[in-house]
């Protein structure tokens, strides 16, 4: 099951792709409508999969992918139209129920993670974290308790993690109303809190440390978002926002999840062809060791 150009580790198998083919709109080229395109739409999102996980430039893109212009065209057009979101949000779903959960959650997690930007990054849209002495974009992120996105938004790091988390907070209320309760670390506190209940008729757990916690210690319940923004700096273009609308810096987390669960979908799907195969070849094994003996 490999890729369908250069081979590249971030290429989408063809498991993969059958996720996510059925999720893009039809390739659009002029302004007299619809045709086919000169480009396979896999080979556009490998290079835009490439260019996560890589880090690298949109010029830098190897030769054997459409050239970049393309490949940035159909990034802002799928970012424009909704289709990323639809894409993620659909995916997400597809986890979900194949964990045997609920499409919706009724649980969520929320937290911030500031991260320096390039110098490419209008100032306008990037300041600094005063407390942890970075200075760059700040990203508001909700996720259910696997760890799945639910929504995010960057701003300038200058933000207070109270008065960025309500917009977040009020967009997961009208988005998923089943979510009944968040949780969140002592950095949301407060009046914060008092909000989350008048306002949107929701919970906001906060979750603190151990008084006698010395060093790093898992905590309750959050762990699942850390691990989650781990996962998304593991992608080298998120390890820093190089992005000059914030608007395009969500986009990117978004492909980043993209990522993680069409591969997450696709080794279910592949254990499920492989259970009968095992089950078939351990019951010759038996029998043929029964005819030995």
């Amino acid at each position: 099951m490999g890729g369908s150009g250069g081979g590249y580790p971030s290429d989408l198998t063809d498991d993969q792709w059958a996720l996510v083919e059925p999720l893009l709109p039809p390739a659009r080229v002029g302004p007299k409508g619809w045709r086919r395109g000169k480009h396979l739409r896999r080979r556009i999102a490998d290079a835009i999969f490439y260019l996560v996980r890589t880090g690298c430039a949109w010029r830098q893109l190897p030769k054997d992918f459409p050239p970049w212009p393309t490949i940035y065209w159909y990034f802002t057009w799928w970012h424009d139209d909704g289709t990323v979101e639809r894409i993620h949000d659909a995916l997400r779903d597809k986890v979900r129920t194949a964990g045997g959960r609920n499409a919706e959650p009724t649980a969520g997690l929320i937290d911030s993670q500031s991260v320096r930007t390039a110098d490419t990054v209008p100032a306008t849209t990037r300041d600094l974290d005063a407390g942890k002495k970075i200075k760059g974009r700040k990203r508001f992120t909700v996720t259910d308790t696997l760890g799945l996105l639910l929504a995010v938004h960057v701003v300038a790091a200058n933000v207070p993690d109270r008065d960025g988390a309500r917009r977040r907070l009020l967009w997961t209320r009208l988005g998923h109303p089943s979510v009944q309760k968040n949780w969140a670390d002592q950095g949301f506190a407060g009046r914060l809190v008092d909000w989350t209940a008048q306002i949107l008729g929701r919970e906001l757990d906060i979750v603190r440390k151990d008084p006698g916690q010395h060093g790093f210690q898992v905590q309750p319940k959050r762990w699942a978002l850390e691990r989650t923004f781990s996962c998304l700096t593991a992608h080298r273009r998120l390890a820093r926002d190089y992005e000059t609308r914030p608007a395009h810096a969500e986009t990117m987390i978004r492909w980043a999840m993209i990522g993680v669960m069409v591969r997450r979908l696709a080794r279910g799907r592949a254990a499920v062809r492989s259970g009968p195969r095992l089950l078939s070849a351990r019951l010759r094994c038996r029998s043929s060791r029964s005819r030995a003996r």
